[in-house]
């Protein structure tokens, strides 16, 4: 993973959740807010939250007296999270590196993370400060994309964009977001870091947009592919946008659309 693959700054944050958002991360946030209140924890701890997809879910069911510390790497992204959250005293909002955790030893019940351990540069330290954050018997639940052919418009647009520059094409989504799927690994690398126990369960979910612009925007505009898109050439960022609508049309049709996503879930318990 480069340097710039964290990189959510700008106008990325705001088109992350206006267009990624509801496109493909909706459905999985309801998902793990479900298995998060399943558990009744009292002292919750999110990481990697973007822009709070999750947090919007999963506040209201937890219980009146519950704590929720919710954190993110990327300032930009923790900002724009807290605007579009209503005030609830029992959300702390702090910008905290999953890799190092500003907590005591066993502070929380559990510890959740959607879609993020890909863009940890260093798996085992997230794994081993998630367990050394988690009370005896806590929960870590988090989840991962599947390949990338697996999430057939993250994938139409990987292989556009590799049409719109072929001596050099953008490999954000392939690399980073759909660069941790081996099952037996993410096993492996939980057991290494101390978990006991790992449950895990690929679920596949429909990818709905209005237009074929809609995923176009939402991955060329609302990710670091942005910034692998202007690094390449500034100036063709709505061009490589509309040549991956284009191909988006030719493939699923030019009205409403819908494709397959799929994930892992992850649960691991100390």
């Amino acid at each position: 993973m480069s340097e710039a693959d964290k990189v959510f700054a700008g106008s990325i944050p705001e088109n992350y959740d206006r267009y990624l958002v509801p496109l493909i991360f909706e459905s999985f946030a309801q998902d793990m807010a479900q298995r998060v209140a399943a558990l009744s924890p009292r002292t919750v701890l999110e990481t990697a939250a973007g822009s709070g997809v999750v947090t919007r879910a999963l506040t209201p069911r937890l219980s009146a007296d519950a704590s929720y510390v919710v954190t993110d790497l990327n300032q930009p992204m923790l900002d724009y999270a807290a605007t579009r959250h209503v005030a609830d005293t029992r959300i702390t909002w702090r910008r905290a590196d999953a890799l190092a955790l500003p907590f005591e030893d066993a502070a929380f019940d559990l510890v959740c993370c959607q879609f993020g351990v890909m863009f940890f540069p260093d798996r085992q330290s997230g794994y081993r400060e998630a367990k050394r954050v988690l009370k005896p018997g806590g929960s870590f639940l988090f989840n991962v994309w599947d390949r990338i052919e697996e999430n057939v418009f993250a994938n139409d647009v990987t292989n556009a964009l590799a049409e719109v520059f072929p001596s050099d094409p953008p490999r954000f989504l392939a690399r980073t977001p759909h660069g941790y799927h081996d099952l037996a690994l993410i096993r492996s690398e939980l057991e290494k870091a101390g978990f006991s126990s790992v449950v895990i369960e690929t679920r596949a979910e429909q990818s709905r947009a209005s237009s074929p612009r809609h995923p176009a925007v939402a991955y060329c505009q609302g990710t670091p592919l942005r910034n692998e898109i202007e690094a390449r050439d500034a100036g063709k960022l709505e061009a490589a946008t509309d040549y991956a609508a284009s191909k988006i049309a030719n493939i699923h049709g030019s009205g409403g659309v819908a494709a397959k996503i799929q994930a892992h879930v992850i649960a691991a318990v100390v």
